[in-house]
């Protein structure tokens, strides 16, 4: 009798990717597997023509093969050199079954069954910098409260001199299994909690964890240019892992507190820059502030208050580019306070000569209130 095309079993196409071939099997196992089945030996010979097709179409070498010599290749003396077939009575059922489904309920027994140590937890540590150090950057120490490795036991947890045994329940494979209704399923070791050995005389400064509390202190390096919601990655300087396992990263997370003078965006820097009601008719120089020292600015006369200067290369460079930003200076026109009887005459006096011609000296007033009129008029209309 000829064997089906392993990709018609699957119900899968020529191209499917690996994915697709593992879901497919996993999809027509549960259906066909026999303890579903309750001994139809149809589903159990359609079971065993699945676990075969899977077997070839997920290893990339087979796949290969029977894509250039089909099922030749697997016959013996076949081109492929994968001769003696696949066997896969009744007693691997069980065995083909936990592979594809181990993940589901928590199982994969991995290389040799045992599961690896808990990598060590990833810890944050909050940093608050001024503009000026974000933007220079900055070196710093700080105290980080975590565990580290025991140094007694160097991590393994075990009383110096001693070693962790292998775990008797599940003999090193740190899963053990488990019948549930139809299904064999794999748990997490109770005994050993999934490490596969187990410690029977204890480190008495960790009491068999591996790792103690401690405060650390660390040199941090923060980068010139960064921002709020940027973090600086130390690798390997968080939690120590239990039982030697590898620690986490420590992350840097930096917060920049407002600035009396400067608002910044992203590579931006703006301000606000009073002048006087004369420096803004006349025109003038003034100092503004940047973040090396103060610099000169020319202001044109008749500049209105609100007018927006631009300092080209005057604001940040940040740390994702090489590019400086600018400094953008808005001029706010100061109205006098506290004028002498005097100075109050003069404004008078110099309003007065003004008004006679307050289109030319006042263009935006004069315009703002034709609108006010012109708004008016249609409402009456």
């Amino acid at each position: 009798m000829s064997k089906r095309d392993y990709y018609e079993v699957l119900g899968v196409s020529k191209d499917a990717s690996e994915r697709d071939i593992k879901k497919a099997y996993k999809k027509l196992a549960m259906k066909y597997h026999p303890d579903r089945t309750k001994g139809d030996k149809s589903k159990e010979e359609t079971f065993k023509e699945v676990k075969e097709a899977y077997e070839v179409l997920n290893n990339d070498q087979k796949r290969a093969a029977y894509d250039q010599y089909g099922h030749a290749a697997f016959e013996q003396g076949g081109h492929g050199g994968f001769g003696g077939g696949f066997g896969g009575g009744q007693g691997d059922f069980g065995d083909a079954f936990g592979d594809i489904f181990g993940d589901i309920f928590g199982g994969g027994r991995g290389r040799g069954g045992q599961s690896r140590a808990r990598r060590g937890s990833d810890l944050r540590y909050n940093v608050e910098l001024s503009l000026e150090d974000a933007v220079k950057g900055k070196s710093l120490e700080i105290k980080v409260p975590t565990y580290v490795a025991c140094e007694p036991c160097d991590g393994s947890g075990a009383k110096k001199g001693t070693s962790a045994k292998t775990c008797s329940t599940c003999h090193g494979h740190g899963q053990v299994q488990m019948r549930q209704g139809l299904f064999a399923v794999q748990q997490t070791c109770p005994t050993c909690s999934g490490k596969g050995k187990v410690i029977t005389d204890p480190c008495t400064s960790c009491r068999g964890q591996g790792r103690v509390e401690k405060t650390k202190t660390l040199s941090v390096k923060i980068p010139a240019g960064v921002d709020t919601g940027d973090r600086i990655r130390l690798s390997g300087e968080g939690e120590a892992g239990e039982s030697g396992a590898p620690a986490g990263d420590l992350y840097v997370q930096v917060n920049v507190k407002d600035h009396p003078v400067f608002v910044r965006d992203e590579n931006h820097l703006y301000c606000e820059v009073p002048i006087s009601f004369t420096t803004a008719a006349l025109g003038g120089e003034i100092e503004v502030p940047t973040l090396a020292g103060k610099v000169k600015l020319k202001v044109p006369k008749e500049t209105q208050t609100g007018k927006m200067f631009r300092l080209r290369g005057k604001g940040v460079k940040s740390v994702r580019s090489s590019s400086t930003g600018d400094l953008m200076c808005k001029v706010v026109i100061e109205t006098p306070v506290n004028l002498s009887g005097d100075q109050a005459e003069l404004l008078r006096n110099l309003e007065e000569k003004m008004g006679k011609s307050s289109k030319k000296h006042s263009p935006k007033e004069k315009g703002f209130f034709d609108d006010v009129k012109k708004f008016f008029d249609d409402l009456k209309s």
